[in-house]
């Protein structure tokens, strides 16, 4: 694939992901204008993954089907309407509606353009560029703690999906002129047997099956802290700013060269040992989490080996999943995203939960389980995930 295009791919994943994360660090705001408690603001996250459940199960699939750049266009209209919808929302159900609709748009773009740059790439580069476009992710999600946090101080928090409606337009018009004409895979379904052939490939593909669970811990963890951090911060002693909380996730922009690398790792056939490393950081990493009263540094160190760790999983994930089965990428990619967004809606409301009722140790304690069943739960399927 021409570096240029592999650039503009990963680009666009970011942006198209930062929406399911930008919430995140605007839980407190978002509790305090809606009259939220903190113990079921963690339901706002859940409403954005239950929106991204929807898009895996019918709407990712149909890039195996349809031609995909004016699936993308078609998402894209959408998406900017959905942001606009939330930045309006004057009542809890008008919210959830449109986090609804704003993590099944956001997520259908990211993994319709994942499975584009996988179908584009050559067998031999495919874990590089995969790798690539999973780092854009990365950068996205970062990014959207950052960017959420300082446009909510500066014009408060639905002002993020009004900017975000304005990013959607964007991205609209450059893929228009850049994004080549993929045709889909030459499957001979209707909508209903792509969607029934999805049931399948969860019942009989091993890899999808065994990487699939391992991916819904890992992201488990991942939303366990995220979605908890705003709540301790921005309460006194610490009493950030959005700005604040929002930057800290940029210490983990690590974990964008973290899945570049391990794509490569992938393709030269050391995908089981970058996983085992990668398990060793995540279950590291709640130690000097746990110890966020006492050194903030120690915060940032725990959150590099979280996003490091995390990302280098995910990345080893798909790269393994898309060797299985060459003519279905994005039924494998909605279907291994399925895990992701039970995983991560589960660790959202848990941790909101659990900070209500045990504090900030407690939210540590419950990702350092979830990150150790990871890591037992690879180590017990090891030989039968891929290489």
């Amino acid at each position: 694939m021409p570096t240029g295009l592999v650039a503009l791919m990963s680009v666009c994943c970011a942006v198209s992901v930062a929406n399911v994360y930008y919430a995140q660090p605007l839980l407190d705001a978002i509790s305090h204008d809606f009259h939220i408690s903190h113990s079921d603001v963690g339901g706002v996250i859940t409403a954005t993954q239950v929106g991204c459940a929807l898009s895996l199960m019918f709407v990712v699939p149909l890039g195996d089907l349809i031609n995909r750049k004016r699936l993308i266009v078609c998402q894209l209209v959408l998406l900017a309407i959905a942001c606009v919808a939330v930045a309006l929302s004057g009542s809890q159900h008008a919210l959830l509606a449109g986090m609804i609709g704003v993590g099944l748009l956001g997520t259908a773009m990211t993994q319709v353009l994942i499975a584009c740059a996988a179908a584009l790439a050559n067998e031999s580069e495919r874990g590089r560029v995969v790798g690539t476009a999973q780092g854009g992710v990365v950068v996205g999600l970062l990014m959207a703690r950052s960017l959420a946090g300082v446009v909510a101080d500066v014009a408060g928090w639905r002002a993020v999906y009004l900017v975000s409606a304005i990013f959607a337009v964007g991205m609209l018009i450059v893929l228009l002129l850049f994004l080549p004409t993929l045709r889909p895979s030459r499957v001979q379904l209707s909508y209903a047997g792509l969607l029934r052939s999805m049931i399948e490939l969860l019942l009989r593909e091993r890899v999808l099956q065994v990487r699939g669970f391992l991916g819904l811990l890992m992201f488990a963890a991942f939303s366990i802290f995220w979605s908890a951090l705003v709540l301790p911060l921005s309460a006194p002693p610490h009493a950030m700013s959005h700005t604040g909380i929002g930057a800290l996730g940029l210490v983990g922009a690590l974990g964008a060269m973290a899945a570049a690398r391990a794509g490569s790792l992938t393709d030269r056939g050391h995908g089981q040992t970058t996983t085992c490393v990668a398990l060793v950081l995540l279950c590291a990493s709640w130690l000097p989490i746990s110890l966020i009263d006492k050194s903030v540094i120690l915060l940032i160190v725990g959150i590099i080996l979280l996003d490091i760790g995390g990302q280098a999983i995910h990345v080893v994930n798909q790269s393994m999943i898309f060797s299985t089965r060459p003519e279905a990428h994005a039924r494998l990619v909605g279907c291994y995203m399925l895990f992701y967004s039970a995983g991560s809606g589960l660790g959202a409301i848990s941790s909101t939960v659990i900070y209500s009722r045990a504090g900030w140790p407690g939210v540590c304690a419950l990702g350092f389980v979830v990150s150790m069943t990871a890591l037992a739960f690879w180590a017990a399927t090891v030989r039968h995930a891929g290489r």
